[in-house]
């Protein structure tokens, strides 16, 4: 088809591919800048306050998405509801200084660990204080730690070593809790106390972590048994509160992604590009897919300034023709950007259905080049789309897109459970044995590469019970 367009046909498409692959890359966050960035060079260009859902082009309700791309298409349960929608919480600057903006919780941004726990802090501290939060997290290491003694921060800015604790205190607090404590224990008491604020807590929890942590992180379910004289059910229920409710490592707790390399601080993914909620709020319904839109109106070309150029004498006619196709070009491409993503996220959905309602343990092993086939698209052009881009799930939790294509997860959940379980310490190599036999195929130095992932020690030193 393409090898029938006259050859002046030609550098545009290749304008619209390579502006289209732009625009796919961004975040939500980023497009807003890059809309803004347009609308203020190209005067073709205009951004109306009428609402249209940039799916049907119908008008939208002031507030809400299209009811119209956001309804059922089916009855099947499998069938996902996908929709871009347009959020007015996304406003354009006009001029007005961000900090008297207020907080836009729908923006998606990516932002070392350190700056995103200073910035929720920052206004309950004074100048000087501050000067120390900031110097203490430079010292967190991989997983959210401190690697420096509070002792060394408060001799460095002559201060009593009351007041650094004070403000650890405070980082603890902050998200991701127990951030800046000083070992994966305190991290778990102080998410713990948190927890206790609004929930109920085991009453065995805060005493297996404060005096048995040794026996907890080797697994020794037994030993714990007898050391608190409970039942091993007890134990085990314990266990599995503190697993599903607290994190010692922080830092991972945004994403449950693998340790960092030392090279690039944690990133936290705290702000969506798309939301992923049940239909009416209810699991057994279809999920619904909200992709954001970072518009507070509709994009267009502007009517009058084409019908302008008629009028224009020869000097400005040619720019403001390349104006006009600049418009219309990035006007084209954004909409193919909506595309790409909705079909990209409509597939990901049916097939991750299970992984988004019940944990990674059900994350079936997707790659970016099995959905490029399935959508017709090159594997570059399914990157781009997950690059960078941050979800939210049904329960709250905030992952990126990427996560979808991580077919580690699920044998890291099958990995934990094998060692939970194990009568005596199984090594990696028959590990991998047992994982082939569930579908599986792991080698020996995966297997441990999994397990330090996990913060699971080798066999010679993990002491299971038997019988456990």
């Amino acid at each position: 088809m393409f090898q029938t367009h006259q050859q002046s046909l030609r550098p545009l498409t290749t304008a619209h591919l390579a502006q289209t692959m732009t625009l796919l890359s961004l975040t939500a966050d980023e497009l807003r800048e890059q809309i803004e960035s347009e609308l203020a060079s190209n005067p073709a260009l205009e951004l109306i306050e009428e609402r249209r859902c940039p799916t049907c082009h119908r008008l939208l309700p002031p507030q809400g998405a299209c009811p119209t791309c956001s309804s059922p298409k089916s009855d099947a349960v499998e069938e996902p509801i996908v929709f871009v929608s347009p959020r007015e919480d996304f406003n354009f600057s006009s001029g007005t200084s961000t900090e008297d903006m207020p907080e836009d919780n729908y923006s998606s941004t990516v932002e070392d660990l350190p700056t995103f726990v200073l910035r929720q802090i920052a206004s309950e501290l004074d100048p000087s204080e501050r000067a120390i939060a900031a110097y203490f997290l430079t010292h967190l290491d991989d997983d959210g730690l401190i690697s420096i003694e509070l002792l060394e921060i408060a001799r460095y800015f002559h201060v009593p070593l009351a007041k650094v604790e004070a403000i650890q205190k405070k980082i603890q607090h902050a998200e991701p809790y127990g951030v800046g404590s000083r070992s994966p224990q305190e991290a778990l008491l102080v998410q713990l106390d948190m927890l206790g604020e609004a929930h109920d807590i085991p009453a065995l929890a805060r005493p297996m972590i404060e005096k048995e942590m040794n026996l907890l992180s080797r697994h020794q379910y037994a030993e714990l048994a007898r050391a608190f004289k409970v039942s091993l059910r007890t134990v085990h229920q314990t266990v599995a509160f503190i697993s599903e409710n607290l994190n010692p490592y922080p830092a991972r707790s945004h994403w449950g992604d693998v340790r960092q390399s030392t090279e690039t601080p944690p990133q936290v993914y705290h702000r969506p590009d798309i939301l992923i909620s049940y239909l009416n709020d209810d699991p057994a319904k279809p999920l619904v897919i909200e992709i954001i839109m970072p518009l507070n109106g509709t994009l267009r070309v502007n009517p009058m300034f084409r019908s302008a150029i008629h009028e224009a004498n020869q000097d400005k006619k040619d720019d403001w023709k390349n104006d006009l196709e600049r418009a219309s070009l990035f006007v084209k491409c954004l909409q193919q950007r909506n595309h790409t993503i909705t079909r990209l996220m409509q597939r990901v959905a049916s097939l991750q259905r299970t992984f988004i309602c019940r944990g990674e343990k059900y994350l079936k092993p997707v790659t970016r080049a099995q959905l490029s086939v399935e959508l017709g698209v090159h594997e570059s052009t399914i990157s781009r789309a997950v690059a960078n881009k941050a979800v939210q799930l049904p329960n709250g939790r905030i992952v990126p897109l990427a996560m979808f294509f991580d077919r580690s997860l699920n044998v890291r959940k099958v990995l934990k459970e094998i060692i939970e379980k194990e009568g005596r310490s199984l090594s990696d190599t028959e590990i991998a044995g047992l994982l082939s036999e569930q579908g599986y195929q792991v080698a020996r130095r995966t297997v441990a590469k999994y397990r330090a992932m996990e913060g699971i020690l080798p066999a010679h030193l993990r002491r299971p019970t038997p019988g456990v």
